[in-house]
Parts: structure tokens; C-alpha cells; sequence
């Protein structure tokens, strides 16, 4: 039976920094399971108070030391949770006097910096690349298709929609997305849409086997959800985009953080963070 652990990811902001530098580190020890829990926003002592209480709780249920992964800017509010009984990691600490001596200068401790909506511009292009992937899910809009960063294309419920909001989302990349059916393989050609824009389109490809899985939740036992269908899709569109020259890579396997990443690198995308 794997040993278990609670891990606590506290923030003085979302949470997203800590929580991923946390989970990074987490990975590599299979043997262990954790349960994960984000506590954001803890901006004031009183709020660390409230998460010491809650993190004192877990370590006397005798599940083990609880861990702290920490990004919290505030020194008084960090050293309320040092005072846990648990195992406590500080993220803001161990780079930012490093950071300092480098940089030669003193940061400024500001509370609630990283994913903040305080750059206007910055903020207003991300939300700007979220609607556009939104307006051009699933092809359902022509319009202004040539301002995309990139278009994603492949069978129905290949990973476009969530791949294409990611790539909005967190590093504001104007994403469409147009799928590929039937009537494309008869022709053995892309759509007249796509192929105004053939050098920005990028496909992806998947199992059959796992392509019947998503389907048959969607439509149980449909024509759409047969696993024969689903190899002819996966086949045709594979001998399609092989044909037309465009770069595809099969999303099986691949998180969407890993799919996102490989478009941005394979397309030349510059990686906005934000």
C-alpha cells in the first residue's frame, strides 16, 4: 500500500507558482501518495494563522508530517506557518536572496506580483487570445481565421479545444481550431479555410483505441464511437496531413502542457508568460 502524505501549496496570491513547482518535485516520488491541497491568498498574518491551524490539524491525524510548499512574500506571515509541525519548504526564500546578490539590488517584496491583471496591456491580450480561441473553436468561425498564431486541426475529439485554450490561456497565443471530417477524406484535401493559412495549421493525431474511448462518452454506441471508424479517421487524417505537409504530433500520451509546448517550439511561437 503506497505511504501517504497531505501537501499543503500556500500563497500569498492564485497559488499556480507554488502549486506547480511543488507538483514538479512531487513527481518524482511514485511510491508516495499525496493529497494536494491549494490554499491561495493568504495575504495577511491572520490568513497564515488560519492555514497553521488548519496544517496543525492534519499533523495530529497521524498521517505523517504534513509538507508546505511556500511562495509567501510576507516574512511575518511565513514565519506563522514555520511554526507547523511540518515540513516546511519556501520556494520565496530559496531564490530570492541568490536573485539579489546577482542582481545586486534589493527586491521589493510586493505582495501579489506574479498573476496579476496590473499590466493592462499584457492582461488584455491574454483575454484578447482566450475569446479568439473561444470564437474559433471547432471551426465555427471563418472570420479573421488569418490572425491566428495557429490553428490546430485533426479528428473530432483529438485534444484541439483544450490544447487551444491553454495555449490562450497562459501564453496568450491567438488559437483556433477546425477539425477534420469525412468529406476531407473523400477529397483527400483540406478545407478551403485551412488552406488559406497552410503555414500556420498544425495537427494532431491520436490512438484509435483511446479516440473510441472519448468518443463512446460523448455518443455511447454510435457510428461516430465505433472503433473501426475511428481507425479509418485516424488513418485518413494522418495520410492527409502527411500529404499537405503539415507537422502533427500524436496527443495519446502528451499532456496538454506537453502539446502546447511542442507547437510553441515547432512553429517558432514566442512563449508569453504571464
Amino acid at each position: 500500500m503506497p505511504h501517504r502524505r497531505t501537501v499543503y501549496f500556500v500563497s500569498d496570491g492564485t497559488g499556480i507558482t507554488s502549486q506547480m513547482l511543488g507538483h514538479s518535485l512531487l513527481t518524482q516520488f511514485e511510491d508516495v501518495e499525496f493529497n494536494q491541497v491549494t490554499l491561495p491568498f493568504v495575504d495577511s498574518v491572520d490568513k497564515a494563522g488560519e492555514c497553521l491551524e488548519r496544517i496543525e490539524r492534519e499533523s495530529l491525524r497521524g498521517n505523517g508530517q504534513p509538507i508546505v510548499f511556500s511562495t509567501l512574500v510576507d516574512p511575518q506571515a511565513r514565519a506563522v506557518l514555520r511554526r507547523a509541525n511540518a515540513l516546511f519548504l519556501d520556494f520565496f526564500e530559496t531564490f530570492i536572496g541568490p536573485l539579489e546578490a546577482g542582481l545586486g539590488t534589493k527586491s521589493n517584496h510586493t505582495v501579489g506580483r506574479s498573476h496579476s491583471a496590473r499590466d493592462k496591456n499584457t492582461y488584455e491580450q491574454r483575454m484578447g487570445a482566450v475569446n479568439f480561441a473561444m470564437v474559433h473553436d471547432d471551426g465555427a468561425s471563418h472570420r479573421d481565421l488569418e490572425q491566428a498564431d495557429v490553428i490546430l486541426t485533426g479528428v473530432s475529439r483529438s485534444g484541439k479545444t483544450p490544447t487551444s485554450l491553454y495555449l490562450a490561456l497562459q501564453f496568450g497565443v491567438k488559437a483556433a481550431n477546425y477539425p477534420l471530417i469525412p468529406e476531407d477524406f473523400t477529397r483527400m484535401q483540406l478545407p478551403e479555410a485551412l488552406r488559406r493559412c497552410k503555414s500556420r495549421v498544425y495537427g494532431l493525431s491520436i490512438a484509435p483505441e483511446r479516440l473510441r474511448e472519448i468518443r463512446q462518452e460523448r455518443r455511447p454506441d454510435s457510428r461516430y464511437a465505433d472503433l473501426d471508424n475511428c481507425r479509418y479517421e485516424v488513418a485518413q487524417a494522418e495520410i492527409l496531413m502527411r500529404r499537405e505537409g503539415i507537422r502533427w504530433i500524436n496527443s495519446t500520451t502528451k499532456s496538454i502542457e506537453e502539446l502546447a509546448t511542442t507547437i510553441l517550439r515547432e512553429l517558432s511561437l514566442e512563449r508569453q508568460m504571464y
